[in-house]
């Protein structure tokens, strides 16, 4: 037979529903131990848990999910698979000095409106731009930012990049947005190294 120590106890509950909710908010640990061995039971104690933001808004999935209220950072190397796409990014930020760079709080922030972002894309790289073969147009800042080529102050960076480079540096980003639950007007920072 064992003798229970103690009780522990856990509760939050933060509303994530319809699509599109967000909700921020912290859970409460509390533990009281009650062994009789004891001279007697301890008091109550309880400990916040760190800030969590849990949400159904996040584009390309169903699910809901929660993250610790940070600022992540995209990692973008010269000697990785799109060594084009990283350098172009860090021309962008270092001598044209635009937003998002690693160390700043210059933050780029999300964009998801489709229409919007087919604005940008339409105003930092037009069709009729003459795409020299295997290129592909590159903007930065990301035309899925609102700091993108049309919705943004109007300064950006664009130039032609290997395409394999671009897309599958395009599929990183997507990726990396879905891994950190970067939803509508979230920050984030691009790193280049």
């Amino acid at each position: 037979m064992t003798t229970p120590v103690g009780q522990f106890f856990q509760e939050t509950t933060i509303k994530t529903s319809p699509k599109g909710q967000k909700g921020e908010g912290q859970a409460k640990a509390a533990w009281r131990f009650t062994n009789p061995r004891w001279a007697g039971p301890t008091n109550e104690v309880s400990l916040s848990t760190p800030p969590v933001r849990c949400d159904n808004a996040l584009p390309g999935t169903s699910k809901a999910g929660c993250v610790m209220p940070y600022i992540p950072e995209l990692v973008y190397a010269k000697n990785g698979p799109y060594p084009q796409l990283a350098r172009h990014i860090e021309y962008a930020q270092d001598t044209k000095n635009l937003p998002g760079k690693h160390g700043t709080t210059r933050y780029l922030t999300r964009l998801t409106d489709k229409e919007k972002k087919k604005a940008n894309n339409r105003k930092a790289c037009p069709s009729s731009l003459q795409r020299p073969p295997g290129k592909q147009c590159d903007e930065y800042p990301f035309q899925s930012t609102w700091q993108g080529a049309a919705t943004g102050s109007g300064d950006f960076s664009r130039r032609m990049i290997d395409k394999d480079q671009n897309r599958l540096g395009g599929g990183a980003l997507k990726s990396f947005y879905l891994f950190n639950r970067i939803v509508e007007k979230d920050r984030f920072l691009v790193w280049i190294k």
